[in-house]
């Protein structure tokens, strides 16, 4: 029998405890090796990672980090979870959108694991007039059902309870949400519909249906138009308070008007930011309640991003949305969609659907995620990312508040100038692969089968628009395949391997990768005139290149290289027109490229 000494198992007693200034100056001795003279917090900093909303992800968090207290679960402010026994007790809601009205889709994704419906309807959806049929064999006591019908919510919502009125579901068993959002619909088309017609949805939910709200407060047109995750967090709140400003003016009280709403936010491959991002709006929708007499908390329904989603290599999508899923979950968000990885492509098929339902399926089931309360709870970089975020929200939301509130704000083209600016500039640091996406700008497979599939309805537009991480390499890819239609070849470009394989290998990797990335082929055997290249690229070591660039390239001149790239930093080389590298405009390079070999 092992017998512990009297103050307990002391491991570590003897060892003096370690400062983060000591911590600090070993930081500052690494750097000083790569040509970096700083010590102190600057040697600190020099290992930080900016991210939008002027945060940064520093590369060591302690005890003194801590945010403040995150509360309990299923108590004010919320950032713990909505119940007592965590965000994701039992695991979430499987919520599975659907866009037509196809047989057999609904039973067979309720049979197969889903717990809700997510129904778009009208414009962009089906049809209302078709509700009734989509819902045949739906058992409506056991699976809620959440609109998405645009100005056509109130026809949709009341067929909706006439459906179950007359398929015999008592009004207490109604569960779900009616989706009305005149702002979001606004957002997404420039054209609003009047709250005049959603406070009766509103009144007669909070009279008869417990389980059934009115409202939905849709963040995705924000998230799509290219906003960060504090701008998110601050339109939703905005338009929330907007909300309960309409419902309260028509007589509700304010915990009746703040029972009504749900809220939907994106789930993004960045499961930290995720992570944080549902934790911090339940925190600001916990202080918007306080404030209004009526403390409440926030429930959230996630959605995998679009923005992340793919159309080259859309297989790799799986995994941008297992990881916002997973997101999602430790987020603590009640519902989950997870959009088809072909979602990008047009109308999802039965495998990707099958996938999309078993990823929450076995994120629950086998990874045991739901069997936790609060997962990221305790971590000090999550807690204060939450807490950096929060405020940054916070602040995104008195910006709209001053402007005189969500609908005024949009009407202005205030939120739409905000959201271009973010996007703008984390388009830079796509263009040039500070941001890389997989299969796209990275590991690009030009001779990859398409996946083709059926169109998907038109989605509502003429409001704030709709972005793609991969579109300006789209563009790219697409202009090489119509010339690939037309010439039965793709353009190409010759990479020159200079030296042995060790001096080049590297370099003449990272070449090809960035020319296919932008539908270039790249042909490194043979010789220049072999290739059918009018372009060549030099890859080798800076020791050989000052060695044998300059006249390797006028060689390549004077063998009808049109251009001749090198691969590395800029230098003082004859007859080299441009270089690429680590950082360098990828699209600005490849488009260029294109003009000038007649890719149209």
């Amino acid at each position: 029998m092992t017998v512990l000494p009297d103050d307990g198992l002391s491991l570590a007693a003897e060892f003096p405890d370690a400062t983060h200034e000591q911590w600090q100056h070993l930081v500052a001795g690494v750097l000083r090796k790569s040509g970096k003279d700083v010590s102190g917090t600057a040697a600190e900093d020099a290992l930080s990672t900016a991210l939008e909303d002027g945060l940064r992800t520093r590369p060591l968090y302690t005890a003194r980090d801590a945010a403040p207290d995150a509360g309990l679960p299923g108590f004010a402010p919320y950032v713990r979870g909505g119940r007592p026994e965590g965000g994701t007790a039992g695991g979430w809601d499987l919520r599975q959108r659907h866009t037509t009205a196809s047989d057999g889709l609904v039973l067979a994704d309720l049979e197969n694991g889903v717990t809700s419906l997510w129904l778009v309807l009208g414009e962009g959806g089906i049809p209302v007039s078709e509700l009734g049929r989509v819902l045949d064999g739906v058992y409506l006591d056991l699976a809620p059902v959440a609109l998405d019908a645009g100005s056509e919510t109130p026809s949709a919502a009341l067929e909706l309870l006439r459906i179950y009125e007359e398929r015999g579901v008592p009004a207490d068993a109604v569960r779900g949400t009616l989706g009305a959002d005149p702002l979001g619909h606004e957002a997404r088309t420039g054209k609003g519909y009047a709250f005049a017609d959603v406070v009766p949805l509103a009144r007669l939910c909070s009279e008869r249906h417990p389980g059934l709200r009115a409202l939905t407060v849709d963040a995705l047109p924000y998230h799509e138009a290219g906003g960060s995750a504090a701008q998110e967090l601050g339109c939703s709140l905005a338009t929330a308070v907007a909300c309960l400003r309409e419902l309260t003016a028509a007589g509700l009280s304010a915990e009746q008007a703040a029972a009504q709403l749900e809220f939907r936010y994106a789930a993004t491959a960045d499961q930290f930011l995720t992570i944080a991002k549902l934790r911090a709006a339940r925190r600001l929708w916990a202080r918007v309640t306080e404030v209004c007499g009526a403390p409440s908390a926030q429930v959230q329904h996630a959605v995998t991003s679009p923005v992340m989603m793919t159309r080259r290599d859309p297989w790799v999508n799986m995994l941008r949305t297992t990881i916002a899923t997973l997101a999602a979950g430790v987020g603590g968000a009640d519902a989950v969609t997870v959009l088809p990885f072909d979602d990008a492509l047009g109308l999802p098929d039965a495998f990707a659907r099958r996938i999309a339902r078993n990823t929450s399926t076995i994120l629950i089931e086998e990874s045991h995620l739901a069997r936790v309360i609060d997962p990221a709870g305790g971590s000090w970089y999550v807690e204060r990312l939450t807490d950096e975020l929060a405020h940054a929200g916070w602040e995104f939301f008195q910006r709209i508040e001053q402007a005189g509130g969500q609908a005024a704000a949009l009407r202005s083209g205030q939120i739409e100038r905000d959201l271009a600016e973010t996007w703008q500039a984390r388009t830079g640091k796509l263009a040039k692969r500070r941001e890389p996406v997989t299969g796209v700008s990275e590991f690009p497979f030009l001779a990859e089968q398409a996946v083709v599939r059926e169109p998907a309805p038109e989605p509502r537009s003429g409001g704030l628009p709709r972005v793609r991480r991969d579109e300006a390499y789209e563009a790219l890819r697409a202009r090489s395949d119509a010339h690939l239609a037309a010439t039965g070849s793709r353009p190409r470009i010759f990479l020159a391997a200079l030296g042995p394989a060790a001096a080049h290998t590297a370099r003449l990797t990272f070449a090809s990768n960035l020319f296919q990335a932008g539908g270039i082929e790249a042909v490194a055997e043979g010789t220049f005139e072999e290739s059918g290249a009018t372009e060549v690229c030099l890859c080798s070591s800076d020791a050989l290149y000052e060695e044998q660039a300059a006249a390797v390239a006028a060689g390549f001149r004077s063998a009808g290289a049109g251009h001749v790239f090198l691969a590395g930093r800029p230098g003082a080389y004859a007859d080299v027109d441009s270089y690429v590298f680590a950082g360098c405009d990828a699209v600005a390079v490849l488009s260029a490229a294109l003009d000038r070999m007649g890719v149209s």
